[in-house]
């Protein structure tokens, strides 16, 4: 497991106590990654999990799902 931290340029009223990123489209890239991410996403949701929103692929960054658990805490499905 690799845990990173980085300093975020939006505010938030509460601090996460930690935000994770779970790895879920590993080297797929395009449709076929957002269709792991979507999938990921709707077994969470049945879990309990909120969606959140998707950050859609720029030039630097492939896509992910931010959601949150069921204490609100914010993770991303990358």
């Amino acid at each position: 497991m690799v845990v990173s931290t980085y300093s975020l340029a939006e505010s938030k009223v509460v601090k996460n106590r930690l935000h994770l990123d779970v790895r879920v489209g590993t080297g797929l890239v395009g449709e076929e990654r957002l269709a792991a991410l979507e999938a990921e996403c709707a077994r969470l949701v049945a879990l309990g999990a909120v969606r959140v929103r998707l950050l859609p692929a720029d030039d630097d960054n492939e896509s992910c799902i931010v959601m949150q658990d069921i204490e609100g805490n914010e993770f991303d499905l990358d």
